[in-house]
């Protein structure tokens, strides 16, 4: 049970009381309504299809994927930046240096499976769920606004991707 707790105060796993009365959460949202919104006039969307919604391949790519990268990115090295002195100092207002460090890092891995516009498209995304967790000191609101990103996406442009 105790490594168990080592573990989830490692990754910054635990709860936000008043994450819904949050105005830097509910901005977060809001943004990805409006990404989706100049996604939608502006690109030629292949939107996924009711079926493909509530398919393995939508769900994984919009709970398991955002869990997983979440854990990595914002729980374990963003807390392991954030461990050091430097990486709580603030570069841009709300960015920490740790914050910019983990975006930049995940940002390059999705060079690996994105195109690169795609790929350099989740920088500004990661460095919001990077201050949703500097702001809350939980990997939590990032998970669930990771998701809700991903969400979107992948129902407007993912058709093709889903499978």
């Amino acid at each position: 049970m105790h490594r168990m707790r080592a573990v989830k105060e490692a990754l910054a796993w635990r709860p936000v009381p008043g994450l819904l009365q949050d105005r830097h959460f509910w901005l977060a949202a809001a943004a990805g309504v409006m990404v989706w919104g100049v996604m939608w006039v502006t690109l030629p969307l292949a939107p996924a299809s009711l079926k493909q919604l509530f398919g393995w391949p939508y769900l994984y790519l919009v709970f398991i994927t955002p869990l997983l990268e979440e854990l990595s990115f914002r729980g374990a090295l963003m807390g392991w930046f954030r461990d050091y002195a430097w990486g709580r100092t603030r570069v841009a207002g709300a960015i920490t240096r740790a914050n910019l460090m983990a975006s930049v890092l995940f940002c390059a891995v999705h060079f690996i499976y994105h195109p690169p516009m795609w790929a350099a498209a989740v920088f500004v995304p990661s460095l919001v769920f990077g201050h949703l967790r500097d702001r809350t000191r939980s990997v939590i609101p990032p998970i669930l606004m990771h998701c809700w990103y991903n969400a979107g996406y992948f129902a407007l442009a993912g058709a093709g991707q889903l499978g």
